[in-house]
């Protein structure tokens, strides 16, 4: 049987054709075989209780100069011309996001297997599900009230300010209470007051990477990604400037992701990222993990294989 795959993601033609893991998961669908599908998020609509979607027949190749060809757009029921659906689209995870997510339920409701889960995408909140597993994770606190904010940093003497919907180290700040500018960090993270932060103790263990672990169905990988801060930052993201360097998972790296991954299974979230720095969780990622095709560069893991064996599995498990 030819599985029909859809993907909603970003603008194709705008990814990082080098470091793009949904490009990488595509050219591994089409290597499989799969009939692919593109979507972006405009695309999708609800009629009558019933998910559709404009989508454009999607061809890909391992050309950095020409890596996609779309044909001509048609619409109807992603469950009758879909079996997966792989949501892809990068944060925010904006109110935007969330109702794609209630669309994309009405498709698995009808028979798609969407991945990750859907009402699994609302759970596990990246910054805030670490809270499940507060035992791994560096003292932190949620809050939009400043005072209480400014006075965890002091107990902590220094702490890391990040906003809970978005990626890549963006408005993430550096919070020392000496600063004469503390204040002004933390009016401009929750918006006056307004809006929730997360912050965490500052871990100096990331002068040794932040590193990113990837989880396929419940499992890690044995190699990550310990993404090193460019000179002068202090935020390790790939997209702030940070370098990447593979590495084997340590003891301790297992011992996280073993607690972690089981309990994403469970949920339906067949790929996720944990962020770990030194001995602490720092974040759990669901929406559009990424660094794959970095682990893949330079190891002969086959991540994305992984990935759509364990696809594979399920729609088997829904065979008569």
């Amino acid at each position: 049987m030819t599985v029909r795959l859809g993907v909603v993601m970003d603008p194709i033609a705008h990814i990082h054709f080098k470091k793009d893991t949904t490009l990488g998961l595509l050219l591994e669908a089409a290597r499989r075989g799969y009939q692919l599908q593109y979507m972006e998020l405009g695309d999708l609509y609800l009629q009558g209780g019933a998910a559709k979607a404009v989508m454009r027949p999607l061809t890909v190749r391992d050309d950095p100069r020409d890596w996609f060809s779309l044909g001509e757009p048609h619409e109807g029921l992603l469950s009758q011309l879909l079996d997966v659906i792989l949501m892809r689209k990068d944060p925010p995870v904006d109110t935007e996001y969330l109702y794609s997510t209630y669309l994309l339920e009405r498709a698995e409701a009808d028979g798609c297997l969407v991945l990750n889960r859907p009402e699994a995408l609302r759970r596990v909140s990246e910054k805030l599900y670490t809270a499940w597993f507060a035992h791994l994770c560096p003292p932190s606190l949620v809050s939009r009230d400043g005072k209480r904010l400014l006075d965890f940093a002091a107990t902590h003497g220094v702490a890391v300010v990040k906003p809970l919907g978005e990626m890549g180290g963006r408005s993430v700040f550096k919070l020392d209470p000496a600063d004469p500018n503390a204040r002004v960090i933390l009016e401009t993270a929750t918006c006056n007051g307004s809006r929730f932060v997360l912050v965490q103790r500052y871990l100096p263990e990331i002068a040794n990477g932040d590193k990113r672990i990837l989880v396929i169905n419940g499992e890690p990988m044995p190699q990550c990604l310990a993404r090193l801060a460019a000179p002068g930052e202090f935020r390790a993201n790939l997209a702030a400037g940070g370098r990447g360097e593979v590495r084997p998972l340590t003891d301790h790296d297992w011992h996280i992701a073993r607690q972690v991954g089981p309990v994403l299974r469970e949920l339906g979230i067949l790929f996720a990222g944990l962020d770990v720095i030194g001995e602490h969780l720092t974040e759990i990622n669901v929406t559009s993990p990424t660094c794959m095709r970095e682990i893949e560069a330079a190891t002969e893991l086959g991540i994305a294989g992984s990935f759509f064996q364990a696809i594979e599995n399920r729609l088997q498990q829904r065979m008569p």
